[in-house]
This record gives structure tokens, sequence and C-alpha cells, in this order.
């Protein structure tokens, strides 16, 4: 069993409660726009990290993370892809693949709207973490945990960040 904490468009600024909230789990994912090297360096020091980089982000970044990961985290397929919308609206630039090969697990980031959506045609679970930086239209921080057992992912919690600090 793996335990996830999810986290995305950090816009380079780490909240310090990201730590205590991410302190039991096994590592860190983060779909994209960190927003600066530091935050990357942070979160490798605490856990290790998967990750993508998003459309702020610049060529250090860019350099260390791909703009597409899958793998398998247990016997579950995960993409994750900073910019790959979500069920019934997908990125054109998926597309081809999600549906295709569509994986088990797909994770997002980019629109700073918290989201966890089943996708039945494709038989996956979307998730974007919605954003845990300050910077945006977004209200309130958010992060997700989860867990990933063998074939099930469970135990999901919304944290809430709030309110967001300026």
């Amino acid at each position: 069993m793996k335990k996830i904490g999810l986290i995305t468009d950090t816009h380079g600024l780490l909240d310090e409660r990201v730590f205590k909230h991410f302190k039991d789990v096994d590592e860190v994912w983060h779909s994209g726009d960190w927003g600066s090297i530091e935050v990357v360096n942070k979160l490798k020091a605490f856990k290790p990290v998967r990750g993508v980089w998003g459309n702020i982000d610049g060529h250090d970044i860019r350099l260390l993370f791909p703009k597409n990961l899958r793998f398998k985290c247990e016997e579950v397929d995960v993409w994750i892809t900073h910019i790959g919308g979500y069920p019934g609206r997908y990125d054109r630039q998926v597309i081809p693949e999600i549906y295709q090969n569509p994986p088990k697990l797909f994770i997002t980031g980019h629109s700073h709207i918290l989201k966890v959506q089943y996708d039945k045609t494709l038989d996956l679970l979307h998730i974007n973490a919605g954003s845990a930086g300050k910077y945006g239209f977004h209200q309130v921080q958010t992060l997700i945990r989860f867990e990933i057992d063998n074939s099930e992912i469970k135990n999901l919690e919304v944290i809430e960040l709030n309110p967001k600090n300026m």
C-alpha cells in the first residue's frame, strides 16, 4: 500500500502546512506549475516526489520533470499531466491517448478547480487537487491525500488550507 500526497499549482510558494498534512505519506505527486526550483527542492528534501511541469514552469523545472508522466503505482496505471481537462472535456492533446489507452487514475492541474470525478465511459478516476498556491482566483488552498492498495484507490481526503494566506 502507498499513501500519496497530491499537490498542484503552488506557483512558487509552498505553504508550511503541506508538511504537516503530508507527514505520513509515502510519496508526494505534483501536477505542475511548481513556480520555482525552491518548491521542488523543499518537497524532494521532505519525501520522494513524482511530478510534471506546468505552463508557468521554466527550463530548470522542465529539465527535471516531463510534460506527461505515466507509471504504475501498486497495480494502478497512473497518468499525471498539467493540462488534461476532465471527463467529458479532455484537452485535445490527451484525447488520442486517453481514449485508446486510458489509465486507471488520471491526475491534472492547471484549472485551480478542485475536482474528483469518475469517468464511467473510460473506467478511470480523474483528480485535480485544485491549487495549493496563493495566486489565482481560488479562495481556498487545497491538497489531496489518498491510498493505493493493490488495484484500489481509497481513503481519498480533501484538505482545505483555509483561509488562503496572502
